[in-house]
């Protein structure tokens, strides 16, 4: 019951986020000369009318999920990780190399390349930790400014060297993968992959890991009160190069699952444009960094980026509509953390956590 209650409470914060972008969001049809009661249903049937668009808001949620538990782990140790992008780019380019390269039959294509993208993600990340570590470099201005040394180094890798020449040439991306690399398919005929079970599992196995290990109450407890925790014993080094690692493999788990599951090669820009990292990090603040909170919330915000799509396409309220919501949700966050930074001064805190 205790636990039950618990979860409830993590999705509190981003269902009231939702209602309030949702009430903003009707004010913008009414001004646009649109129905409230039209474009939210075609909203909704676009996210989940049928199984056919249910299965492509869970497609689109998975690396959503998967990014935004990376974060929350970084965040409840009291890192700002912002540099979820850099890790998934590299660790989809990990992936995609490795599963057109390696030899061997498809299953070994498909753990490899899963691998490398989770090691390539993680090393990316645990390397700004390091920064911080030794040189007490600031981590959410290196994380931010990795991101684009990731990118830009993705996109040069599949302009030049590793080039797609065949057909498609004005293209920046990789050969197509064999279909034997490729993520099987949950349901025939259907977009979702056997990515979104490794985000389910992963959110579990984190909250069990956060709630009912010794490592992951040395987390939470860093994160909630570092000056308690260094009087504790707990290393702040170790454990911070430790949860960058994990949170950067977590991203590049979801670059490896996007293109093994869905482009089935690397396309340059093909997952910095629809922002899935800055959804997942919007995910993890709206549910106070709660990892089953933060699925569901990654949930919603891919049902608003989905069903936003079915009502452009099937009314004459325009797509900024969605965006105006998802705006609200930013302007909610921002006020939430401005909130907690400003109690935290009140009480005289010098180093709190990062939420």
């Amino acid at each position: 019951m205790v636990k039950l209650t618990e979860f409830l409470r993590s999705l509190v914060q981003p269902l009231l986020a939702i209602i309030v972008g949702l009430v903003v969001g009707a004010i913008a049809i009414v001004i646009v000369g649109g129905s409230i009661t039209e474009t939210y249903a075609e909203m909704w049937k676009g996210a989940f009318g049928n199984f056919y668009f249910l299965t492509n808001t869970l497609s689109r949620a998975t690396p959503i999920i998967l990014i935004g538990l990376g974060v929350a782990l970084a965040f409840r140790a009291g890192f700002f990780n912002m540099g979820s992008e850099g890790q998934m780019v590299l660790g989809a380019l990990s992936a995609a190399l490795t599963a057109i390269y390696l030899p061997g039959p498809g299953w070994l294509k498909i753990i490899g390349a899963l691998f490398a993208g989770i090691i390539a993600g993680g090393v990316w990340s645990a390397f700004a930790g390091w920064l911080d570590a030794k040189y007490r470099m600031n981590l959410l201005i290196t994380t931010l400014l990795l991101n684009y040394i990731a990118t830009y180094f993705a996109a040069y890798m599949v302009t030049y060297p590793f080039k797609d020449n065949t057909g498609s040439a004005a293209m920046s991306q990789t050969v197509m993968l064999e279909k034997e690399a490729w993520l099987p398919k949950l349901f025939d005929g259907y977009a979702l992959h056997a990515g979104f079970l490794f985000a389910v599992i992963g959110a579990i196995i984190l909250y069990l890991f956060l709630k009912h290990t010794v490592k992951g109450y040395e987390i939470r407890m860093l994160g909630g009160n570092p000056l308690f925790a260094s009087y504790g014993g707990v290393k702040r080094g170790k454990l911070m190069i430790m949860s960058m690692f994990v949170s950067g493999g977590l991203a590049g788990l979801a670059g490896s699952v996007e293109v093994l599951g869905t482009q089935y090669r690397y396309l340059d820009d093909a997952l910095t444009s629809p922002g899935y990292a800055w959804s997942g990090i919007m995910a993890t603040l709206l549910a106070g960094s709660h990892p089953l909170g933060t699925s569901v919330a990654a949930i919603l915000l891919a049902a608003l980026q989905t069903g936003g799509m079915g009502m452009e396409r099937n009314t004459e309220v325009p797509l900024e509509v969605s965006s105006i919501i998802q705006a609200v949700l930013i302007l909610f966050v921002s006020a939430k953390l401005t909130l907690s930074f400003i109690k935290r001064k009140k009480a005289g805190a010098k180093d709190g956590s990062a939420l």
